[in-house]
């Protein structure tokens, strides 16, 4: 199936491990997405169950981000028979290229795409449809994290982690509560000045000028992103210390800033490792706010797809699940994962599990034809910062 025409992606650059895994979701690029997704088939995909009742396949290949996943929850899955072969990616146009480049023959079952990459994904043939019979434990996962607009009805994939963005300031130099963007906007011109990160994410960085104007951050208007250029640039840049999406793991620690956009798993590390976290206060800003979901999903022409059902269920039973959100830092999104980690004395919980109210205000961010605006944009700023 060929790519739309002008198809465009908005991606990450690169990636790093289980810490900052979503930190370095940074140094975004508009790369041309057409010639890794043209010529891509659906004639390709295999039948599950192929094999007698019970039995899976010995071998399962997943393509997912580095150091991704419990290395115990692998181990304990391989007792059942099947070796799990890891492969890592560090980027979604790096899993996009792989998948469209192979046409159905990439070699890989189970991947693991951001959400908001499915549509694109879906549209060229490169993932699966799921049969949710197969999924016994896909009513584990809480219903505020399924049915995404990205995905309506989980057709090709289930949340594997998620998370959303925020900001956390020093209140011995802050005193006053700060709640929204546009508090965030306005100390960061004052108080902040200066001693301020923001993340290296243009529709992060866009985004809080929309929602503190109470634009949709996921606009195309020509209007809106004009305006937001003219903020952004003139306005806020000459303010801003670094572009640094892990600035929390150390800026905290070090005390290098005072204001910083940040997702909220990456706070929590922060706090860990701060000798004063009572200093630092996170904000789950109003009125909206990114929130990101990277999935299982099952690769188009899987050759193993009776063990790459039998794994995403796996990963969905609630033990299994706590030891992922135990080692990644990041919410799985399973019912009862939460209670979990509050009676295991899982440190900050509240960085990891924001309440429902805060989740049902939050914002998928889209890929769609205002990106590349939204790069140059950031370029402008980071160039505007620097001068």
């Amino acid at each position: 199936m060929a790519g739309p025409e002008g198809l465009r992606a908005l991606v990450p650059a690169a990636s790093v491990g289980r810490i900052s895994r979503r930190a370095v979701l940074s140094g975004f690029v508009v790369l041309g997405a057409t010639g890794a997704l043209t010529s891509c088939s659906r004639s390709t995909a295999f039948a599950s169950s192929a094999l007698p009742d019970g039995a899976v396949e010995d071998h399962l290949n997943v393509y997912s981000w580095g150091d991704y996943s419990d290395p115990a929850n692998i181990a304990k899955f391989q007792k059942s028979g099947t070796t799990v072969q890891l492969d890592s990616f560090g980027s979604n146009e790096e899993l996009i290229a792989k998948l469209g480049a192979t046409r159905g023959t990439s070699g890989y079952d189970v991947v693991v795409p951001t959400g908001n990459y499915i549509p694109m994904m879906s549209a060229n043939g490169l993932l699966q449809e799921l049969d949710h019979s197969y999924l016994t434990n896909f009513e584990n996962i809480d219903p505020l994290y399924r049915d995404q607009s990205w995905d309506p009805g989980n057709k090709y994939s289930v949340c594997k982690n998620w998370g959303t963005t925020g900001y956390v300031y020093d209140s011995r130099v802050i005193t006053r509560e700060l709640t929204s963007w546009a508090d965030f906007l306005e100390v960061a011109q004052n108080e902040a000045s200066k001693n301020l990160s923001v993340l290296e994410d243009p529709w992060e960085v866009t985004s809080m000028y929309f929602a503190a104007n109470g634009i949709d951050p996921n606009t195309t208007k020509k209007a809106d992103l004009d305006a937001a250029e003219e903020f952004l640039v003139n306005k806020l840049a000459p303010h801003i210390k670094a572009f640094n999406s892990s600035a929390v793991q150390s800026g905290m620690p070090e005390e290098t800033f005072v204001l910083m956009q940040a997702f909220n798993g990456d706070v929590r590390q922060g706090l860990l490792v701060s000798d004063v976290p009572e200093a630092w206060k996170f904000v789950y800003p109003t009125p909206t706010a990114n929130i990101w979901m990277d999935t299982w999903a099952i690769a188009m022409g899987s050759q193993n797809m009776d063990a790459a059902y039998a794994f995403i269920d796996f990963m969905l039973e609630p033990e299994v699940s706590f030891r992922e959100l135990d080692y990644i830092g990041y919410n799985t999104g399973v019912t009862g994962v939460e209670k979990m980690a509050r009676e295991r004395e899982f440190e900050r919980p509240d960085l990891v599990f924001p309440s429902a109210e805060v989740v049902q205000r939050l914002t998928p961010a889209v890929v769609n034809e205002a990106s590349e605006r939204l790069v140059a944009i950031m370029n402008r700023m980071m160039a505007k910062a620097g001068s």
